[in-house]
């Protein structure tokens, strides 16, 4: 009886240790997701209230924004430990920034955030240790348990009591751009953007759950004297990041008269048109693979009407926290609006005035227009350590109808194969059709919140003279003096911001065999910084009078200084030169708002 009372008993207290223990694990669970709080501040150290602030992933993806609260403050919560970058505005004042923020599971990573009209910055002042809480291999149990998966997206609230009651509360977080420009002409068919004069972009959230752009870029050219202009239209569904974007452009530039009514329009002048209809959109197909893709329907009027679709889509493996793996393919033209979302955070407006001032490069091929298509498949690997980001990649691409910009005497091939160029007295022409294979290697290091340098090295196809003269102005004469072989390059680049006057000074130096022609190839997996001779880009921000919401920056862009990378041609006793980096000089007045 005693031995059947005793066992009772340790059963019952065996049951209640269980139990006791079951809710006291239940009632402090592990924490496995981290903050960023942040305080914005003035220099005379008063809270800014309404500030936006806009949080990035890894990636540059936007996935958050908040406004400041009356003490100045804000807060990200329940993130994903990574790193995450993070950009502040508030009128009249410069945008502050700060990237690879590391956020750990249990931590909270806190900023500071000083606004000033000239130098903003971003302190940290409280960032989380690298802590043991769980180790990769419970990590990986659970990425791969569908029962203790976490959850990534909300759904939006559509109860009526959310829904906006004016107009007033319809569109927010409304920024602009104004942007005037001159100097040397510019050329559509070369590694620069085509810039006409005079700029603008306007941006606005729509109920906070979408995003408009609309861009414009007009003006004259010298050698025509009649105006020219784009347009784009660009809409963005915004859901944590992952949304479809959707983009609209027309162009309409005029070329100079050459060749009389076979290239005229109906007012006499030849014209070129363009209409672009892009979508775009991006998935998490698990916890460490993301998906971008897409495709653009482009149409050409010149001459003739040339109706093209060009598709597009990357893939970035996130590897562990600190390294990466990218691979992507496009066919046809550039894909502009993968490559926007590869540049800096908070650079929207610029990067679609960016997109709508490259136009599709157009060529002549026996009275015929030709437009360049491009056909790309890549590869690169990135990995971060410290202050120090490491980039190496692979690509090979098959291009047709390839089009330069060819500077010599007006006959020096027939009018029939060359194109008239809109800005400058160039011309373009078609040379052919070639592949070409590359690789590349870089590093990055910052030095400190300001400096950031970066080397380059690689090898890739090249076009060369076969040192011989053509034995005619025929064109297909002069296309046989071009060769195809591989060159390597080296390229240095430092961007610097510097303190007190807030000038921001970019400068690169690209060295290559400087006789030959180095095909400009538009990095979709990789961090590159190919260039051809000396570069200098100088943004300088000016004091703003008191009471103005908003601020004035002044830009000067200097090109390949030293006219280096121009392939030289011979033909009929007369001589030209090839090229898609010509030497230019251009500055500019920005308002900012």
């Amino acid at each position: 009886m005693m031995r059947e009372l005793t066992r009772s008993n340790s059963v019952w207290i065996l049951t209640a240790l269980l139990c006791c223990g079951s809710v006291a694990y239940s009632a402090s669970p592990p924490t496995l997701s981290g903050a960023i709080l942040g305080e914005v501040k003035s220099a005379p150290g008063i809270a800014q209230m309404g500030a936006t602030v806009l949080l990035y992933d890894r990636y540059d993806h936007l996935i958050r924004q908040a406004l400041t609260n009356e003490q100045g403050k804000f807060a990200f919560d329940a993130l994903t430990p990574s790193l995450y970058s993070i950009r502040v505005t508030l009128a009249s004042f410069i945008p502050a920034m700060r990237r690879n923020i590391s956020v750990e599971a249990g931590s909270n990573s806190v900023l500071e955030i000083n606004m000033a009209t000239l130098l903003s910055s971003v302190d940290l002042t409280s960032s989380p240790a690298r802590g043991t809480l769980m180790t990769d291999d419970w990590k990986w149990v659970l990425r791969t348990s569908q029962a203790t998966r976490p959850v990534l997206r909300f759904l939006p609230d559509n109860s009526s009591s959310s829904r906006p009651s004016s107009a007033a509360s319809v569109f927010s977080d409304v920024t602009g751009l104004v942007r005037v420009s001159a100097g040397d002409g510019e050329s559509f068919n070369t590694a620069g953007q085509q810039d006409m004069g005079t700029a603008f972009a306007l941006a606005t959230s729509v109920n906070g759950s979408a995003r408009v752009q609309f861009s414009g870029n007009f003006g004259y050219a010298g050698n025509t004297g009649v105006p020219a202009g784009g347009f784009r239209t660009t809409y963005t569904k915004d859901q944590d990041g992952f949304g479809p974007e959707i983009s609209l452009t027309v162009r309409q530039v005029y070329l100079p008269i050459r060749t009389g009514a076979a290239m005229a329009g109906s007012d006499g002048i030849p014209s070129l048109r363009t209409m672009s209809l892009a979508m775009q959109d991006k998935i998490a197909l698990s916890d460490v693979l993301n998906l971008e893709y897409g495709m653009s329907m482009e149409s050409v009027t010149f001459l003739q009407r040339l109706n093209y679709l060009s598709p597009f889509i990357r893939a970035t493996y996130e590897v562990d926290e600190k390294s990466s793996v990218r691979v992507a393919y496009s066919s046809g033209a550039d894909p502009t609006e993968l490559l926007a979302r590869s540049g800096e955070p908070g650079g929207n407006l610029t990067q679609d005035l960016a997109a709508l001032a490259l136009l599709p490069r157009i060529s002549l091929l026996d009275d015929q227009a030709r437009v360049q298509r491009t056909q790309t498949f890549e590869a690169g690997y990135q990995r971060v350590e410290g202050t120090r980001r490491y980039s190496v990649g692979f690509y090979r691409e098959a291009v047709s109808n390839a089009a330069f910009l060819m500077s010599g005497p007006s006959d020096f091939v027939p009018a029939s194969d060359t194109l008239p160029n809109f800005g400058t007295q160039s011309q373009i022409f078609d040379a052919g059709n070639f592949q070409d294979f590359g690789y590349t290697a870089a590093v990055t290091q910052s030095l400190g919140d300001r400096t950031e340098a970066t080397l380059g090295v690689g090898r890739a196809g090249a076009l060369v003279n076969d040192g011989r003269d053509a034995l005619s102005t025929d064109p297909s004469d002069v296309r046989s003096q071009i060769h195809q072989t591989q060159r390597n390059w080296v390229t240095a680049r430092v961007s610097t911001t510097l303190p007190g006057s807030g000038t921001r000074l970019i400068t690169d130096y690209g060295w290559t065999d400087f006789r030959a022609l180095m095909p400009e190839h538009a990095f979709l997996a990789q961090e590159s910084v190919e260039d051809t001779g000396w570069n200098i880009r100088i943004r300088q921000p000016l004091p703003m009078l008191s009471g103005w919401a908003g601020r004035f920056e002044a830009t000067i862009d200097l090109r390949n200084l030293l006219a280096q990378g121009y392939l030289p041609l011979a033909a009929g006793g007369q001589r030209a030169v090839l090229t898609n980096a010509p030497r230019a000089v251009r500055g500019g007045l920005s308002f900012i708002f």
